[in-house]
């Protein structure tokens, strides 16, 4: 068996597939396990800066539970093909609403009416939260890692405030967030081009958000105010003056670091590497800018109130400061988002790569849920 990305180590039970997602999409697909009328489809969405390789550690453990497994690269990555790579090219199609679309278009050419389960890791978490609250006659059930889902955005118009952004780069340590940097028009270039080259960017930006720097200790926000979003690390609040590159090579892990990552060895992030040289990084961005522009809140708010009503885990390191990012999130998530939440659970040894720094634990997670609820 072989997968799409070159050079890629042999990775056993796992193949590519292209299919027509009839949303404009050629979409590129890792696949485990086959399609047979008695084994479900489970489908796992991945998130920023990575690919459906970035599920590689989980795919094999689910099929062999029973599954047909498939994870694609979602709109602006990897293999898939169709989506538009510019940053003043069409945003709307990286709305949240058209990538679900993609997703159900997909399931649609795969010949599936429903998924067991639909889980997502980091930006996938979203396409997997509103996936299940859109669609709970389609999805069965929902885990999401790594980033919590407050619920869809309220009507009510937001009390006035100070501009966090403003109060940022007042700081006495001047401070922007890594979000809106996302945003801009220098950020893909800026990694891209990274003096480091991309392979040492990705290692550097991996290893800072991962259990291994041993700086990540989360806990949770008081506000959504400056002084407390500058307590979160720099690739979440970064230094007014850095490029993410920049405030990511601060703390490049050693040679013996990396020589002893092995839930990301050099020929494995080799794969990310290769794909965001040949790509560049604004297909992911664009999804950033579709929730920092606000330009498509309105139809979102439509579905102000609803939750997720399908049985909902979340699944996150206890050394991910993801999981507290957005003050309130996590709590909300728990207590108001979902109808059917059935446990968080946070994990020693992983930070924001959970279904890769402990995978074993991740899988049987999964399982577990896929089984009972």
């Amino acid at each position: 068996m072989s997968i799409a990305y070159p050079n890629a180590p042999v990775a056993t039970g796992i193949r590519s597939r292209f299919c027509d997602n009839g949303n404009g999409l050629i979409m590129h697909y890792l696949e485990a396990g086959r399609q047979e009328p008695d084994r479900p489809l489970v489908l796992l969405l991945h998130g920023f800066p990575e690919l459906a390789y970035s599920w590689r550690k989980v795919m094999v453990p689910l099929a062999e539970a029973g599954f047909h497994v498939v994870a694609p690269d979602q709109r602006g990555y990897g293999r898939t093909l169709g989506w538009d790579p510019r940053f003043d090219g069409d945003l709307a199609s990286y709305r949240v609403l058209n990538l679900v679309r993609d997703v159900l278009g997909l399931m649609q050419t795969l010949g599936y009416a429903e998924a067991e389960a639909v889980i997502g890791h980091d930006f996938g978490a979203m396409v997997a939260a509103w996936a299940g609250l859109l669609r709970p006659d389609v999805f069965k059930r929902c885990a999401l890692m790594s980033a919590p889902f407050a619920g869809p955005p309220s009507v009510a118009p937001k009390a006035p405030g100070q501009d966090v952004h403003v109060a940022l780069a007042a700081l006495e340590r001047p401070r922007k967030h890594y979000q809106w940097y996302y945003s801009t028009k220098l950020a893909n270039q800026d990694m891209w081009g990274a003096k480091q080259g991309v392979h040492a960017f990705l290692r550097a930006y991996f290893h800072h958000k991962s259990a291994d720097w041993k700086g990540n200790k989360p806990h949770p926000l008081e506000a959504w105010t400056a002084v407390e979003l500058a307590k979160l690390p720099t690739y979440y609040v970064m230094d007014l003056g850095e490029t993410m590159p920049e405030t990511v090579a601060h703390e490049m892990p050693s040679a013996a670091e990396i020589a002893a990552c092995g839930w990301l060895p050099e020929d494995e992030l080799a794969v990310y590497a290769a794909e965001y040289q040949r790509n560049g990084f604004q297909g992911g961005l664009e999804w950033y800018r579709c929730r920092t522009t606000g330009r498509f809140d309105a139809e979102l708010q439509v579905f102000g109130g609803r939750t997720i009503d399908i049985p909902t885990i979340f699944v996150s390191g206890a050394s991910d400061w993801g999981v507290h990012q957005t003050p309130g999130a996590f709590d909300a998530m728990q207590t108001r988002a979902c109808s059917d939440f059935q446990g968080a659970h946070l994990l020693e040894g992983a930070g924001h790569w959970v279904q890769q720094e402990q995978a074993e634990r991740v899988t049987g997670l999964l399982r577990n849920f896929i089984a009972n609820a």
